[in-house]
């Protein structure tokens, strides 16, 4: 498989990890107290700590009543902390895990294509506590990923981005090297409020839901959504500067930042600059339950129409009990000038046992990107698809709470007829994933 041995050197350096509760996925959403069996398991990481004693708390963003996603997003309280290895040094904590796929997908029909990949993420954060109610952190994360090439991997129907100086169609773009690199400081105010700064070159603005490879619903799922370029395309954005206020269990928060998305260049890190704009609102009434609306406008984001502005507008409502974990979401991208294109997104994961997964995805998109040829008869027309895909993983603890996923998907889709001619009639795609999860 292409860049085995590149993510494996990207992830060696990582100790062997604790615990990860809400999905491998996510790097920021340490919110709660470890139980006893946590300490436990994560004394070894800590010198000279007595396994009985309680360990220290770090907090990775979120609240006092909702679990931390990517970047500023919020989750479910009950989709439960994310955990890794933690060491102190002087007054810092330190995180640190990782995570490896291994994946074969065939995407059947005739647009689609077969082949084998690797994605890789390794993460890492620093927190300290200054006293007076203040916290400092510090986040890195990056990815191995740019060694599949630029074209990424086969996904139908997705789109957004470019290769080569194309439009990327039917593919999925791999993500940069540097996914992350910001800073966080939270600072109480009065009791049960706080005020927080978050940005830095590499960061995530307050759009959107928290991004897919962050949320527990969408934990074994190897592919990305093909409505990734409505809800969550901002995750890697070159220039974030971000403002909110927390009180009680109501977050509101608003961003400036770079609108362009990354260019196809993923071993570097882009111009930063400041053109765009967004603000969310999030609510968690309880600790199974979160709510986000936000909007921005996001200075000329795409390659593929330069000197057009975009008005991104989602919400969403995540569900968890912690077994259970769910999302349903809309979005739509304004193109100043332009259409309006909206999508629909559902999914879930249920953790039936310790060891055995389901899990399940809806998607409905408007793409007026299919076909980018200008001298195409279909050139700029709007398909509303549907991607239904359900899969199942058997889950295998290894040593040190490490964790290995097998698994596998399938895809189906309805589409207008006027796309049988360039996708086939009834296309049904498959994955096969291997999943090594460095904490769970």
């Amino acid at each position: 498989m292409r860049t085995l041995l590149p993510a494996l050197a990207l992830l060696a350096p990582l100790p062997a990890l604790a615990q990860e509760d809400h999905s491998m996925h996510d790097m920021s959403g340490m919110a709660a107290e470890p139980t006893p069996q946590d300490h436990a398991a994560m004394a070894h990481t800590m010198p000279g700590m007595d396994a009985n004693q309680p360990m220290p708390m770090m907090r990775m963003g979120g609240s006092d009543h909702a679990a931390g996603g990517s970047g500023t997003a919020l989750l479910p309280q009950a989709d439960g902390p994310m955990r890794g290895v933690m060491l102190s040094h002087g007054d810092w904590m330190v995180m640190a895990h990782g995570y490896l796929w291994g994946v074969y997908t065939d995407q059947g029909g005739r647009r689609g294509s077969d082949e084998a990949f690797v994605e890789s993420m390794a993460m890492l954060s620093a927190t300290r506590d200054w006293g007076n109610g203040t916290t400092l952190q510090l986040r890195a994360m990056g990815s191995l990923e740019p060694a599949m090439g630029q074209r990424g991997y086969p996904n139908l129907f997705a789109g957004g981005e470019t290769a080569n100086g194309q439009p990327l169609v039917d593919r999925q773009h791999p993500h940069d090297l540097f996914m992350e690199l910001s800073a966080r400081v939270d600072t109480q105010v009065a009791p049960g409020t706080k005020l927080f700064v978050y940005g830095g070159p590499v960061a995530e603005p307050a759009l959107g839901p928290s991004a897919f490879m962050h949320r527990r619903s969408a934990r074994y799922f190897a592919l990305s959504p093909i409505s990734h370029h409505w809800f969550d395309s901002s995750h890697i954005t070159y220039g974030v500067v971000t403002g909110g206020v927390q009180a009680g269990r109501v977050q509101l928060e608003g961003s400036w930042f770079n609108g362009r998305e990354p260019d196809e260049h993923r071993w570097d890190i882009d111009r930063i600059k400041l053109d765009s704009w967004s603000m969310r609102a999030s609510w968690s009434p309880t600790d199974r339950w979160v709510a986000q609306v936000s909007t921005g406008r996001l200075k000329s984001p795409e390659v593929t129409h330069p000197g057009e502005d975009e008005q991104r507008t989602t919400a969403s409502l995540h569900y968890s009990t912690g077994k259970v974990s769910a999302m349903v979401a809309y979005a739509a991208k304004h193109r100043l000038p332009g259409p309006v294109l909206s999508a629909w997104t559902a999914e879930a994961n249920w953790d039936v046992t310790s060891r055995h997964s389901l899990f399940g995805r809806v998607e409905n998109v408007a793409n007026d990107e299919l076909f980018p040829d200008h001298d195409d008869a279909l050139h700029d027309t709007r398909f509303r698809v549907t991607r239904f895909e359900g899969g199942y993983a058997y889950r295998i603890p290894l040593a040190h709470q490490t964790e290995l996923a097998l698994g596998g998907s399938v895809a189906t889709y309805a589409k207008p007829s006027a796309l049988d001619a360039a996708y086939g009639k009834a296309p049904v795609s498959y994955t096969l994933f291997a999943r090594l999860a460095l904490g769970r």
